[in-house]
């Protein structure tokens, strides 16, 4: 119920600010002479420049709702009269939170593919017959790891707008792993790298996570990792 409310007042915020947004309103400042009036100010003006921005978000994926009946709806709950149950609220906001769920992820699925599509084309970018595409950033020659054996790396990960959302290096610790326990893109990666090389992969999010959540990974994500191979350690026969 949590989340259906955080959809309810993100719903109600850009319903009332559009309909009490009038250039008449915009010139009579609120009154804010006690610590109380400023105290209902300020928590109004949190919720909404934090409600603005989920409501933007939305609105940029194609959301759509009737800034009238936001504000009735407003009305009629503030004065208990509300026309729908408790439970039908929840039901609606259950499917408005997945349609949002949806459209996100396809957005995300086609943005992947079109920055994949692109980025194919330049200079240095070699795709495997996964779809994996990496770089080489650093080259180096010597043994290569196989899938059993485990590495040691150093990575920094971004998705396409450069978010970070997880980096050995900003951590300042190498990172070790048997290679055949983490995402496809990854076990298939390293093994084309040689201690002392820096590569740059670009991993479709079917070689990645998918269409999971995973942290601050949205589902159908394309990521982008710099590793770089510091040791490899042969499983023992």
């Amino acid at each position: 119920m949590k989340k259906a409310l955080k959809l309810s007042l993100i719903a109600a915020s850009i319903g009332l600010m559009s309909a009490c947004g009038s250039a008449e309103q915009a010139n009579t400042p609120a009154k804010l002479d006690s610590d109380a009036d400023k105290q209902s100010y300020a928590l109004g003006a949190s919720m909404g420049t934090y409600l603005k921005k989920n409501l933007d978000s939305n609105a940029e994926i194609g959301i759509s709702l009737k800034q009238e009946l936001i504000i009735a709806g407003i009305q009629d709950a503030l004065v208990a009269k509300s026309q729908l149950s408790d439970e039908e609220i929840q039901t609606v906001m259950q499917a408005l939170q997945q349609q949002v769920s949806e459209l996100k992820t396809k957005e995300a699925r086609e943005a992947g593919l079109t920055f994949l599509a692109e980025n194919a084309k330049r200079e240095g970018v070699v795709v495997t017959d996964s779809g994996l595409q990496y770089e080489v950033l650093v080259a180096a020659e010597g043994a290569k790891p196989a899938a059993t054996d485990t590495v040691e790396v150093h990575y920094h990960g971004t998705l396409l707008d450069g978010t970070v959302f997880d980096s050995s290096v900003d951590r300042g610790e190498k990172i070790s792993f048997p290679l055949n326990r983490v995402i496809p893109s990854w076990t298939e990666g390293l093994q084309y790298m040689s201690i002392g090389s820096k590569y740059k992969f670009f991993i479709p999010s079917e070689l990645a996570y998918g269409s999971r959540n995973a942290g601050q990974i949205p589902p159908n994500s394309t990521l982008i990792f710099e590793v770089e191979l510091f040791d490899i350690k042969k499983k023992a026969s």
